[in-house]
């Protein structure tokens, strides 16, 4: 009896370690590791909600810069097409990267629970001079008046974050170690279990319910992350931002799905298709 209560005991608790384990291996490596984060950011540069949003937010800081009269409207339209132009060549993927990378200690800090109060922001400098200096060249009036300001994208707020900073930073301390004590358990409890392949079949079938729940949380996650954004921030590159940030998580748990499904799947046939143990008396 005691047996079986240590092993049920111990699969429960690999099975509830299961979608942690994914958490803290996506935190502490793909959140956690600059290099990691701007290689997740990187490909956001080539995303056309991303791009519309970096150009009005250029576009709007440099308007408020500068005072071209009756020209105001036709050098914000000069400005606009001249950045959305630039999100299109190399040096604005370079610019975005830099930015990001610039941009990665406030996310941690913020994830972290370690901000003040502050916001999260991607610095959009060095793409305001680029386009200054396009302008120059392309002859355009005032062009030359364009100040470098920085122009900043909000990512998030820290102060909203809430409790859910302190439990980022023990997930990020913990990586590895949660994974590798699911599997421990699992081998355990499995190897105390009196019906092993039963406990298989119990243990796979956990495992799979623990993932999609795990991509459901992230869908849900998205749903309510994108609810609570100001008005000025544009919705479609927060969905992209989201998106890059939380896909590996998602194939996470549809993989785990996938895997415990299978594993079970296959202990109930070898289960069907082993001779009984009266057949094998006979």
């Amino acid at each position: 009896m005691l047996r079986r209560s240590l092993s049920a005991v111990l699969l429960v608790l690999a099975v509830l370690l299961v979608p942690l384990g994914a958490l803290s291996t996506w935190a502490k490596y793909e959140i956690e590791d600059a290099d990691r984060y701007v290689a997740t950011m990187a490909p956001l540069a080539s995303d056309p909600d991303v791009r519309d949003a970096v150009a009005d937010a250029v576009t709007d800081g440099v308007a408020k810069a500068i005072d071209a009269g009756p020209l105001q409207d036709t050098v914000e339209s000069f400005v606009r097409d001249a950045v959305r132009s630039f999100t299109g060549t190399p040096a604005f993927e370079a610019a975005w990267k830099a930015a990001n990378r610039e941009a990665h200690a406030a996310v941690q800090d913020a994830l972290t629970d370690q901000a003040d109060g502050g916001a999260v922001t991607i610095d959009l400098a060095p793409i305001t001079e680029q386009v200054e200096r396009q302008l120059d060249a392309d002859g355009v009036p005032f062009a030359d008046r364009i100040p470098v300001t920085h122009t900043e994208v909000t990512l998030m707020e820290s102060s909203d974050l809430g409790p859910f900073g302190k439990g980022f930073h023990m997930l990020q301390v913990a990586g590895l170690w949660l994974p590798l004590a699911a599997v421990l358990l699992a081998v355990a409890g499995i190897f105390l279990a009196v019906h092993r392949r039963r406990a298989i079949i119990r243990t796979a079938l956990g495992a799979a319910l623990a993932g999609a729940a795990l991509a459901l949380a992230v869908m849900v996650g998205r749903g309510l992350t994108l609810d609570d954004l100001p008005k000025d921030v544009s919705r479609p590159a927060a969905e992209a931002v989201y998106d890059a940030l939380t896909s590996s998580l998602s194939v996470a748990g549809w993989v785990i799905l996938g895997v415990g499904l299978a594993a079970a799947l296959a202990a109930w046939l070898l289960r069907r298709m082993q001779p009984s143990r009266t057949s094998r008396r006979l």
